[in-house]
């Protein structure tokens, strides 16, 4: 008998011969590597699914929560702040106006007479036709009440309602002494609520088209006019400002002392195709300036007035 193979050391056997590769399993029928439902390419299905967790947020940390609630409250504190600094500077302002207005009720006593009434005045298109115009100061009033200022009718019919601080007046010609212009201010007590009444009665009621409501004049003494009296007035003008407790008025006629048989409203004088005597000599245009420059001297000196003492 052939001798028996030698036995073999079991501790050196896997070393000498290396292990055979197991046999790769087989693919399922019907599918691709890599063709599992939601496999990565070149990747099979897990046949053992695996549990997907959905992320949490991290608690916010304390002082997070702290500074959100800080910057809330803070934005709330600033939309509060600005809305009342909006309304207490619109109070302010309203303050500032009715204190203007107040204050430039003391005009007639506080300006000298020569800002209240200059010793010239001047216009560039104030006669007929734009004509430039001047007048020189003849006469002034000593300050008066308002019933000697105005006439008793007017000031009746006028300051019902809104009272009389002081009137003051002066009296003016042109530079050809052809006309003579009384231009007045009275100065009433009234507040911007009853001025404003007073300004809307005056106008709807048609108050500053009535001839029995003419201004009364001044006629100083030894200037040229001292025959400037009712039966002279031809034409006038009379404004109420809102903005002031001021009526601003003036009272024209002929410097030669000819009586006026029909005196015609400065409004109606200046109109377009008037031929009344008025109209023709232009005295509505003299009445209508005068007025025009007294009153632009009596809203700057307020308003400077306003300025330089706040």
């Amino acid at each position: 008998m052939p001798p028996a193979p030698p036995r073999e050391n079991p501790g050196t056997a896997s070393a000498a011969v290396p292990p055979q590769p197991a046999a790769p399993p087989a693919a399922r029928a019907g599918r691709e590597p890599g063709q599992g439902t939601g496999a990565e390419p070149g990747f099979e299905e897990d046949s053992h699914p695996t549990l997907l967790l959905r992320a949490v947020a991290p608690r916010p940390h304390p002082l997070r929560i702290v500074a959100v609630v800080v910057a809330l409250v803070l934005g709330a504190g600033l939309l509060g702040g600005a809305a009342a600094g909006a309304w207490l500077t619109g109070d302010s302002a309203d303050s500032a106006a009715r204190a203007a207005f107040d204050d430039s009720r003391a005009l007639w006593r506080d300006l000298p007479v020569d800002e209240l009434f200059p010793p010239e005045l001047h216009s560039e298109g104030a006669g007929p036709g734009g004509a430039e115009r001047r007048w020189l100061r003849v006469a002034v009033a000593p300050d008066s009440d308002c019933a000697t200022a105005l006439g008793e009718d007017l000031a009746g019919a006028l300051l019902s309602g809104v009272g009389c601080e002081r009137a003051v007046r002066a009296s003016y010609v042109d530079d050809t002494v052809t006309s003579v212009t009384t231009v007045g201010m009275v100065f009433t007590d009234a507040d911007p609520a009853a001025t404003e009444a007073l300004a809307e009665r005056f106008a709807t009621g048609g108050l500053g088209l009535r001839a029995d409501l003419m201004p009364a004049t001044y006629p100083g003494p030894g200037t040229a006019a001292e025959t400037f009296g009712a039966a002279q007035r031809a034409t006038w003008t009379v404004r109420v400002l809102t903005d002031a407790p001021v009526i601003v008025y003036a009272v024209t006629g002929f410097a030669d002392g000819r009586t006026a048989d029909a005196p015609q409203a400065a409004t109606e004088a200046v109109a377009d195709g008037q031929d009344t005597v008025v109209a023709l000599a232009g005295l509505g245009h003299e009445a209508m300036g005068v007025a025009d420059r007294v009153e632009r001297t009596i809203r700057q000196a307020a308003d400077r007035f306003t300025e330089e003492h706040g």
